[in-house]
């Protein structure tokens, strides 16, 4: 079971399957890994308390930071990722990131922004669409339509809590045009705007 991983000069933790979206583009759909190595396809979710051993056995000087990304939206499991964020900070002091679909607030039922503070250097959002209604067409969240509104929404509030947040759009996936909307909509949240490429 492929707990962490290694992706260019980052630790990543994989620590759940489980998302709130089921995006026509998802790489895993296509494989069943990002790098070539490792079985991202848990066949249960890993414990906190494997999760940190896991990460402990790493030789983590070799590493610029740790981000919470796998096959999965780590914030269906917000709770964990915080206390294991609260663990790593404490005991390595390491830049963190997550990855996410930007709907963590809409899945703990509450605003879990706040929560993030201290602990969480850098979310990283995927927007991926310009309306609501593109977005529900290409992302296909179970919140539906209400899933575009709750990620810029939870942008924003992250924005107060974390040292940078980020809205990205990958190159394939979203037309020319509307790259140029996102890249407007992430100014107006006072966000960073970044321009991903597919991983095929």
């Amino acid at each position: 079971m492929t707990i962490t991983y290694i992706c260019g000069d980052s630790l990543y933790i994989n620590l759940t399957n489980r998302c709130s979206n089921a995006c026509a583009f998802c790489v895993r759909d296509k494989h069943d890994n990002v790098n070539g190595e490792d079985n991202l396809w848990l066949d249960r979710e890993p414990t906190v308390e494997e999760i940190k051993a896991d990460i402990a056995k790493r030789d983590l000087s070799l590493f610029d930071m740790i981000v919470f990304c796998g096959f999965g939206e780590p914030f269906e499991r917000f709770d964990d990722c915080r206390d294991i964020a609260k663990w790593i900070k404490e005991n390595y002091g390491m830049k963190i990131r997550v990855n996410t679909n930007g709907q963590g607030s809409l899945i703990a039922g509450r605003n879990i922004a706040p929560e993030m503070e201290g602990l969480f250097d850098i979310v990283s959002i995927s927007l991926n669409a310009d309306t609501a209604e593109k977005y529900d067409a290409v992302c296909q969240s179970r919140f539906g339509l209400k899933a575009y509104s709750g990620l810029i929404d939870f942008a924003k509030e992250a924005k107060k809590y974390v040292g940078e947040v980020i809205f990205s759009v990958v190159d394939t996936v979203t037309p020319p045009e509307e790259i140029e909307s996102c890249r407007k909509i992430a100014e107006d949240c006072k966000v960073t705007f970044r321009v991903r490429e597919y991983i095929e």
